[in-house]
């Protein structure tokens, strides 16, 4: 099991939950890591290879729109993903949390009231996938006369292609072989959403239904560690079965278009 459902109990009701949080869940991550395991800490700093570990948005049981819409209130108890392609990862995060259960994000205090393991589904191919943390792309272009990043977007072909060369990048990395070439997604429905990844740096990224069909190997990279890029930083974690998964989606969680 390398995939968990994280519940957490307010200290108090309601809770405010920030469009643009995603960098407060990477740093909790990395504390409750080095806790445990400060060598794959260091290790996960340092690595320019994909980190193999991705989460979702911060979401709430009961929520709605601060009346100054500049964030949102949540009622009841606040939740997460995490999924981790390495078994190591995965110990020494939760290992964190369990041995220091009290987290604090944004300023608002929580306690650790559940680590829910979640099966992962033993076929993949020709599954429906909705995304838990919103997909992001980029590639560099010249703009203004000099190379400058761009955000791809699904209507554009090299979305696709750099997709599938992400996840051959981390099957090679979970599994040391050649990885297969076999893989084609098809986007059912796309909404934008423009995120502040740190201050001033803005990644504009997609909330997706998309089918996808392949090596059930890529797939799993994935399900396990997320499509796309900027995976650690919580881009591109994925369920399988779009009726359960909607049941926990709100895009509006992610911030303003």
């Amino acid at each position: 099991m390398v995939r968990f459902l994280i519940r957490l109990h307010p200290e108090n009701e309601p809770f405010r939950i920030p469009f643009n949080h995603q960098h407060k869940i990477q740093g909790l991550i990395y504390r409750r890591i080095q806790r445990v395991n400060p060598d794959l800490s260091l290790r996960l700093h340092s690595s320019k290879i994909p980190k193999l570990f991705t989460y979702s948005l911060f979401m709430a049981e009961r929520r709605e729109l601060a009346e100054d819409r500049s964030s949102l209130l949540g009622y009841r108890r606040g939740f997460f993903y995490f999924s981790t392609a390495v078994p190591e990862i995965a110990e020494a995060f939760i290992g964190g949390l369990l041995q220091q259960p009290e987290v604090e994000l944004w300023g608002e205090r929580f306690i650790v009231e559940e680590v829910k393991a979640i099966a992962e589904p033993q076929k993949l191919s020709g599954r429906k996938f909705v995304t838990l943390s919103p997909v992001a792309v980029t590639t560099r272009r010249i703009q203004f006369g000099r190379p400058r990043s761009y955000d791809l977007s699904p209507a554009e072909p090299e979305f696709y292609e750099l997709i599938r060369e992400n996840l051959r990048e981390k099957y090679l990395h979970i599994f040391g072989s050649k990885p297969p070439e076999d893989f084609e997604m098809k986007v059912l429905n796309a909404k934008p959403k423009r995120f502040e990844v740190k201050p001033g740096i803005f990644q504009v990224a997609w909330h997706l239904v998309f089918r996808a069909n392949g090596d059930e190997g890529l797939l799993r990279a994935g399900y396990l560690a997320g499509f796309g890029e900027k995976n650690s930083i919580g881009f591109g974690m994925v369920k399988a079965d779009v009726r359960r998964a909607n049941r926990w989606r709100d895009p509006e969680v992610s911030g303003n278009s």
